[in-house]
């Protein structure tokens, strides 16, 4: 993917760090040079120093190119503007961090697919909403310990028609995952599921999961049949 973040701190120069390793292509902007250059020269990434708020930066970054903007900046209102902006130029997927719950409300109007509050926030759960569209963090439990997520089961999934005890079992899913409900919302039907439950597409999958855990869990629940 083409990921364009917006601000080099410690949250954004983290996440590109995670990206790249992760071979997505990546560029940052940030109005601090001294800032770029030094991401720069420790990744490689493309650090393009400028204000995340000018319209003219982000079509030098390329933005309306980009499949996934983020706004990591430590400023409330330039995420705001950046995600604006972001939407205005047909970004599909806009991530903002927030600082301030006062913003809230104006970064889902913005357009802002997930807002990541920054007094929970992890370079890991941004980048679980950026890889993963297909899970949902809901909230945290144990102290932070662990996390609440939704993973939506797709058309086609090869965990589709397999019962929970054999995905548990699988040695490709993560032991330390655990189901803790099943919602269809074709059906309408919420269940705790034990482990003869059979999956069915399209199911909403409610775990309990270490957020090292759960890319792995996401992975084999989300797979695809291969055609043959």
């Amino acid at each position: 993917m083409y990921i364009v973040i917006a601000g080099a701190g410690l949250i954004g120069g983290e996440l590109s760090r995670e990206l790249i390793d992760n071979k997505h292509d990546v560029i940052v902007i940030d109005h601090d040079k001294g800032v770029c250059d030094r991401l720069y020269a420790e990744t490689g990434v493309v650090a393009l120093c400028g204000s995340v708020a000018q319209i003219d930066v982000l079509k030098e970054a390329k933005l309306e190119k980009a499949d996934v903007a983020v706004a990591a900046t430590g400023s409330d209102a330039d995420n705001l503007t950046f995600a604006i902006l972001a939407k205005s130029l047909g970004v599909p997927q806009i991530v903002v961090r927030m600082r301030n719950p006062a913003y809230e409300k104006a970064y889902r109007v913005s357009g802002a697919n997930t807002v990541v509050h920054v007094t929970d926030l992890m370079v890991s759960q941004m980048i679980t909403e950026i890889e993963k569209p297909r899970v949902r963090r809901i909230t945290s439990i144990g102290g932070g310990r662990a996390d609440i997520y939704v993973v939506i089961v797709p058309k086609n999934a090869r965990s589709s028609g397999k019962t929970v005890k054999d995905i548990a079992e699988s040695q490709e899913f993560p032991s330390e995952c655990v189901f803790v409900a099943v919602f269809n919302p074709e059906k309408e039907e919420f269940s705790i599921p034990r482990g003869n439950q059979v999956i069915d597409e399209g199911d909403e999958l409610f775990l309990i999961s270490t957020a090292g855990d759960i890319k792995q869990a996401a992975d084999y629940l989300t797979a695809v049949r291969t055609a043959r």
